[in-house]
């Protein structure tokens, strides 16, 4: 037994020396400090920007980086910011530096901003879907960086939804700040892969002058469960929110709700004059995360989704919900166009409006992720 025993443990040393601890970009200063020697750093960060508890920014200035100035994407630098709300430029309360938004009047930094800055360094929590829009954030920065003549840094962090490759395709006439790029709803790429391929494909002006380095984790495979350490927006306060935000997220451009307003925001689907009867909810005013939430203040009644099994995209969500409005006559698609910019195309609401089944859905798909999948394969640091 004895000799067992050892053998079992022996096993158990190597299998963990096997599989490296998740180690993300930014805990990784070594790699990456030097780089920021004698240059002035411009960061677009926000609340998820974190090296063990200490932000970003302080560990940067505590190692002597001349830190120039903030950016901040949806949300705010702070992530106290409801879902469309302007940002505001101003500054830093804690370290006094100048804090330019890049959501509000401007999505891209200006000549004057860039031109105090010698390296940009992104660095935040993505969702690894399309329509959430740090992503966008960042493709502006690539923008400008490339423009400008400043390098770009980007810290890599997992993707919770990196295991799938799923919805339809961005058609660039649908393009808007809620979808940039030709990819999937979900495209199962880090912010550092997609950097690299925003650059590689030349998605942006001048991509063959933009300076960009991704400093990539260790430890990660995309297919790995990622619990993050800080909400990313306020409204996907949880794991199980982050995994129902590419389902759910479609039916903001609807009249029912998702949950904002409430504790469980995009964890649960409801309405005010119909649906299932054995669950209930109330929105309220919520500041700092949802002031006006849809159908605030009212009783609703539909799905709670705090313990359903999620795998990737789901749209019997969709299907379902539509098929009842349908049912009692009433508009389900009351913002169609901001649904389409949410599909990245009109194809999903016109099959729905027409009666497609799911499967029949996903199969108009195929053809498109199968060549998205071959696309992105030279851009991919992980397995």
């Amino acid at each position: 037994m004895r000799c067992i025993s050892l053998l079992l443990l022996c096993f158990v040393v190597k299998l963990s020396a096997a599989q490296p601890q998740l180690e993300t970009g930014a805990e990784q200063l070594q790699r990456y400090l030097p780089l920021l020697a004698g240059k002035r750093v411009g960061l677009l960060v926000n609340q998820t920007s974190l090296i063990a508890e200490q932000h970003l920014v302080d560990v940067l200035l505590a190692n002597q980086v001349n830190v120039v100035s903030i950016f901040a994407p949806e949300h705010g630098f702070r992530g106290d910011h409801d879902a469309g709300a302007r940002v505001n430029s101003g500054s830093d309360s804690k370290t006094g530096l100048p804090l330019w938004s890049l959501y509000g009047a401007n999505k891209q930094p200006s000549a004057t901003q860039m031109q105090q800055l010698d390296v940009v360094i992104f660095d935040i929590q993505d969702v690894g879907v399309r329509y959430y829009t740090y992503i966008s954030s960042m493709h502006y920065m690539l923008q400008a960086a490339a423009d400008h003549g400043v390098a770009m840094l980007v810290l890599d962090r997992p993707n919770p939804n990196g295991a799938f490759v799923d919805g339809p395709l961005l058609d660039l006439k649908f393009q808007s700040f809620v979808g940039m790029h030709p990819i999937p709803l979900l495209h199962g790429m880090t912010v550092g892969e997609l950097a690299q391929m925003i650059r590689g494909e030349r998605w942006i002006n001048n991509a063959d002058k933009l300076q960009l380095t991704v400093v990539p984790m260790t430890g990660y495979r995309r297919d790995m469960p990622y619990a993050l350490p800080v909400k990313p927006s306020p409204n996907l306060p949880n794991a199980q929110a982050i995994a129902l935000y590419p389902s759910l997220g479609f039916f903001e451009a609807t009249p029912l709700s998702v949950g904002r307003g409430t504790a469980f925001a995009f964890q649960v689907i409801g309405y005010d004059k119909f649906g299932p009867a054995g669950f209930r909810f109330t929105p309220v005013s919520t500041p700092g995360a949802a002031l006006t939430p849809p159908l605030m203040d009212k009783t609703l009644y539909g799905a709670d989704l705090r313990t359903v099994a999620v795998n990737g995209l789901d749209l019997q969500y969709l299907l379902r919900w539509h098929a009842l409005f349908k049912q009692h006559n009433e508009v389900f698609f009351t913002a169609p166009a901001f649904m389409d910019k949410l599909a990245g195309t009109d194809s999903l609401r016109l099959q729905i409006e027409q009666g497609l089944t799911e499967a029949e859905i996903r199969a108009s798909w195929q053809p498109a992720l199968t060549q998205f999948k071959q696309l992105r394969q030279p851009y991919l640091l992980y397995p």
